[in-house]
């Protein structure tokens, strides 16, 4: 199986202020963070952003084929880069598209854990769901999930009739929940998914991390 990581960094982070990927924690930005989560449980790593966003950027950048269409179309531009009818191996062969995935994730989520995103991958492997999503507070956390190649052209076909919302998107596949239940031993102070969309979650994230607190 392959696992290709995408950090969705496409966003206006119009309720924060500033380009959130590039405000630093721990000494590292959001974006650098993020990517290296991915780094340590992927095969590799691209940044889905606009044309030149992130041009110092240490993985390489796709640009995102749908902007302004946010997160979904950043989504499609992932799965239609490693679509088992596009991708190719080296050798010019092609991939087989129901053991090649993407671990998608946005790049505001300062308290996720690489232990948690291989439990992530390593579920994705026992599953026959075409997506598989954790769910905090009865809500599903769709820039946090592993999708399979093949997903592409059912996504597509939804984003076509006019779907632009994930969590919705995700309802046109085989999708495996998982719950509370299942992933809290990771996260006992409920943080896992939490957000950075403001400077106050900013201060608040920052606050957090220097105290050495998860």
């Amino acid at each position: 199986m392959i696992f290709h990581g995408f950090v969705q960094a496409g966003g206006a982070s119009r309720r924060f202020g500033e380009d959130k990927a590039l405000v630093k924690l721990g000494g590292m930005s959001m974006l650098q963070r993020t990517g290296e989560l991915l780094a340590r449980i992927c095969d590799d790593v691209v940044v889905v952003a606009p044309t030149a966003r992130y041009a110092d950027s240490r993985w390489p950048v796709l640009t995102d084929c749908w902007p302004g269409e946010g997160p979904l179309g950043g989504i499609l531009t992932a799965l239609k880069s490693i679509d088992s009818t596009s991708f190719r191996d080296s050798s010019g062969g092609s991939k087989d598209g129901a053991h090649t995935f993407a671990v998608i994730l946005g790049c505001d989520m300062p308290f996720l854990t690489a232990e948690f995103l291989q439990f992530l991958i390593d579920r994705t492997a026992r599953s026959r769901a075409q997506v598989i999503v954790p769910e905090s507070s009865g809500r599903l956390e769709p820039l946090c999930a592993c999708w399979l190649a093949t997903a592409f052209e059912p996504v597509q076909k939804a984003f076509d009739s006019g779907v632009r919302k994930v969590s919705e998107a995700m309802k046109h596949l085989p999708m495996e929940v998982l719950d509370e239940s299942v992933w809290k031993r990771f996260d006992s102070d409920n943080r896992l998914f939490w957000n950075m969309n403001t400077p106050e979650d900013y201060e608040t994230a920052r606050r957090i991390l220097e105290n050495g607190n998860r």
